[in-house]
């Protein structure tokens, strides 16, 4: 394709290039795990000014009749010399131009959740609509594993290092499990689901999660083999499972997936040994960063997820802000229509979430 400012060219390519992106939403592991929910899978080689050649993971969903959308999460990687927000969007729509002429003809929009960092609150970037929501959470917490486990804990809230060490000291023991305790893992996953008002997959969702991650195929040149690891962790005490969380390693980045716990005996703070025994593990398996992976924008006592806000940033790390899902809508009419739709239907999870949650409250 002709040159156009920072992109040089774009190429379709086989999804083992994705073996080399820097963050697993982009990897080849993620998109052969989403393709066994509904979602196609397609991998580019992009070529930057730069010279510097990225992967590229966009994900395809069918979402009415005679159309579709592309998703790229957490991407696409940018050359390091664009530091600017400015002309970070220039590249993204650059790139979005460029992928319309090698999409289906049945896409109606492509949704981008840029992965870079950014200290600026935008609400208009033409020609991206902002999201009716946000796909992957755009503010989160990220700890330094490279210091040692001692500094670690010490940059964490007195309170957060006192509980994870009564935990332990309480006899609570933490275990690192497999698929084969999936059964158990969800159990609690349901219990808090109802507890807290929020969305799960079904069992069966979890489990291609533990399998995928064992495929040959996510071998890379860039990131061993080795380096691609999701686990269980179990926190019980004396025969109770208290609490468990799904942790992802790969390469330099470790990431909290999913976390869940029981009403019983939550005085003797089993979350946070789960934390405190991921950081030490994926810190052994040379992961560089443990991202905490979502948090509400800012602290905030009146937002529905306050509490989670508190736990994830008691355990010290750095908050960071990402731009959040962004649309380049590629048929604008039929798109407005799909968007009345999406938020209509954001307006009633939301309605019924609240009214769960006052039902909770009266009983």
């Amino acid at each position: 394709m002709p040159s156009r400012g920072v992109l040089i060219r774009l190429q379709k390519a086989d999804l083992s290039v994705c073996n080399e992106a820097a963050s697993f939403l982009q990897s080849r592991f993620w998109g052969s795990f989403k393709s066994r929910f509904g979602w196609k899978a397609l991998a580019f080689n992009v070529t930057w000014k730069n010279e510097e050649t990225k992967p590229l993971l966009v994900l395809l969903r069918h979402v009415a009749a005679g159309l579709s959308l592309a998703y790229i999460p957490w991407g696409p990687e940018l050359p390091v010399d664009l530091t600017e927000d400015e002309q970070r969007w220039i590249a993204i729509k650059e790139l979005a131009a460029s992928l319309k002429e090698l999409l289906p003809k049945d896409i109606l929009f492509i949704r981008f959740d840029p992965p870079w960092e950014t200290n600026a609150s935008q609400t208009s970037i033409a020609p991206f609509v902002r999201s009716g929501a946000d796909i992957q959470p755009p503010d989160t917490v990220l700890v330094d594993l490279r210091e040692p486990m001692e500094s670690i804990m010490e940059q964490m809230k007195p309170k957060w290092r006192y509980n994870a060490r009564l935990a332990l000291k309480k006899g609570v023991t933490v275990r690192s499990a497999g698929v084969e305790e999936l059964d158990v893992f969800y159990e609690l996953l349901k219990e808090t689901a109802r507890r807290d008002g929020i969305a799960i997959h079904n069992k069966e969702y979890y489990r291609a999660l533990f399998e995928e991650s064992l495929s040959p195929n996510n071998s890379s040149l860039l990131i061993p083999p080795s380096s691609l690891k999701i686990t269980l962790y179990l926190a019980g005490h004396e025969g109770d499972v208290l609490a468990g969380i799904v942790t992802l390693f790969r390469g330099r980045d470790a990431v909290y997936l999913y976390g869940a716990s029981s009403e019983e005996k939550r005085s003797l703070m089993a979350p946070y040994a789960l934390q405190l025994k991921a950081m030490e593990d994926a810190k052994a398996f040379g992961c560089e960063v443990y991202d905490l992976f979502g948090i509400p924008p800012d602290e905030d006592p009146s937002h529905p997820m306050a509490g989670l806000y508190r736990f994830k940033t008691g355990f010290g790390g750095r908050i960071i802000h990402r731009p959040g899902s962004w649309d380049y809508p590629l048929r604008p009419l039929l798109y407005r229509l799909f968007r009345g739709a999406e938020d209509m239907r954001k307006k009633l999870r939301t309605l019924k979430k609240n009214s769960l949650k006052r039902s909770r409250r009266k009983g």
